[in-house]
């Protein structure tokens, strides 16, 4: 059986605006039934721990799917999602891969985190399939390859667009913009029209547009396992 670590966001402030944030739901449910149905083990973890945060208007009527709608129906699912484990309590040599969803909380908490900074490298070390989607390909902005150089560095990836950030109103709000960060870190950055589902893989690293990306996300990583 695969084991599949995913990690969330433990931030729920956008910037100073007063409003809230956290990990979008659909970019966690797609993926966990994707892995579930397909008999993998999932495990969920936050830097907290802990239940995490939400971004309230993942929750929208209009934002739900078949998916969400399982998430939210599911007893099991819930109680995972409830307790979290601790991310500097996990170890990557006890999973086979891992997939960041995203949601713009890790914009401010997961682009500096330096326990997940580190599971990352340790799994690029032991060449473990990682995926990252929306805002979570945030998470290998300050990721280093063993040889000192940023694992983005001429990598093709994606992740949320300026376009789709302009869309939500948050240019101004978003501490910086993922297209532009990936470009400064030497990634190869591709995009489909906003909104639309895209994913990238480049060797063991999986990257998605933007929530319609993450069940196919789920999927590029379920294939190089």
């Amino acid at each position: 059986m695969k084991k599949i670590l995913i990690v969330l966001t433990s931030h729920d402030t956008l910037g100073d605006s007063g409003r809230k944030t956290g990990f979008w739901l659909e970019e966690l449910a797609a993926p966990y039934y994707v892995f579930i149905d397909a008999g993998a083990a999932v495990t969920l973890a936050s830097p907290n721990g802990g239940k995490p945060p939400l971004d309230p208007k993942s929750s929208d009527p209009a934002a739900q799917t078949d998916a969400t709608r399982r998430f939210t129906a599911d007893a099991q699912a819930s109680a995972k999602l409830a307790g979290t484990r601790k991310l500097a309590d996990v170890a990557i040599k006890d999973f086979d891969a891992v997939f960041y969803p995203g949601g713009h909380g890790p914009l401010w908490d997961l682009v500096t985190n330096d326990t997940s900074i580190a599971l990352i490298e340790a799994a690029v070390r032991a060449r473990l399939p990682v995926a990252a989607v929306c805002h979570a390909p945030a998470a290998l902005l300050n990721v280093k390859r063993p040889d000192g150089r940023p694992l983005l560095d001429g990598k093709t990836v994606t992740g949320f667009s300026n376009g789709e950030e302009d869309a939500v109103d948050l240019t101004r709000v978003v501490p910086f913009l993922l297209e532009d960060e990936i470009k400064a870190k030497g990634g190869n950055y591709t995009r489909s029209a906003d909104w639309q589902s895209h994913v990238e893989v480049d060797g063991l690293l999986v990257t998605g547009q933007n929530p319609g990306s993450s069940e196919a996300a789920a999927r590029a990583l379920l294939k190089l396992l």
